[in-house]
């Protein structure tokens, strides 16, 4: 007689969306390679067998930890998408972006510029990570300001995929300066700067 009992799975002893979050800013502070699993494993609060077991590698955690920070820390961007014309699609963006990059309670800057920008060619994954991520914000505005021509609201002769890289650009410029110390006002007259040219763009 087969007295064979299905076996459960162990419950893990953590909360998942808790630890990335921790994940998110050491990997945030220090970038890919100046993380060590030490660095992690403390300040998730967990031991490395169950790292391991929940998130697999140092590389598949980071990439895991750079998810959960977009859908959390950057949730704002669609948000920016739905304003209703070019230009305030585009001030829209630029601002939330000044005000999350400088904001208080997590690492100034973003995680998608210093988190592995500089990666020694065994951790190139980690860097093509970040560089599709930045690649889908940039596809996804180009996407919304391309809308705008057929709404009369671009010239039809604007090239919206320069355009979003322009706004990208300045963007991923001001998560460098507010890394290094920028402070928001100095980015949002940055950004005053930049929306003339957009409305002459836009006129």
């Amino acid at each position: 007689m087969n007295t064979d009992r299905p076996r459960t799975g162990r419950p893990r002893g953590f909360d998942e969306e808790a630890v990335l979050d921790r994940a998110v800013e050491v990997f945030w502070r220090q970038g890919y390679e100046g993380t060590s699993m030490s660095d992690l494993t403390d300040a998730m609060g967990i031991n490395r067998p169950s790292l391991y077991a929940t998130f697999g590698s140092k590389e598949q955690l980071f990439t895991r930890a750079f998810d959960h920070y977009r859908t959390t820390k950057v949730a704002y961007v669609a948000g920016t998408f739905e304003q209703p014309t070019a230009y305030a699609v585009i001030e829209s963006f630029l601002r939330s972006s000044a005000d999350a990059l400088t904001a208080t309670g997590h690492p100034r800057g973003c995680l998608s510029v210093q988190g592995g920008l500089a990666c020694s060619p065994q951790n190139a994954g980690v860097s093509e990570v970040l560089a599709a991520g930045r690649a889908a914000t940039e596809s996804a505005l180009e996407q919304r300001l391309a809308r705008a021509i057929p709404d009369g609201d671009l010239p039809a002769e604007v090239d919206t995929r320069a355009l979003a890289r322009f706004v990208m650009v300045l963007s991923e410029g001001f998560a460098v300066h507010a890394a290094a110390g920028a402070e928001r006002s100095d980015l949002h007259a940055s950004i005053d700067i930049a929306l003339r040219s957009v409305a002459a763009l836009c006129s």
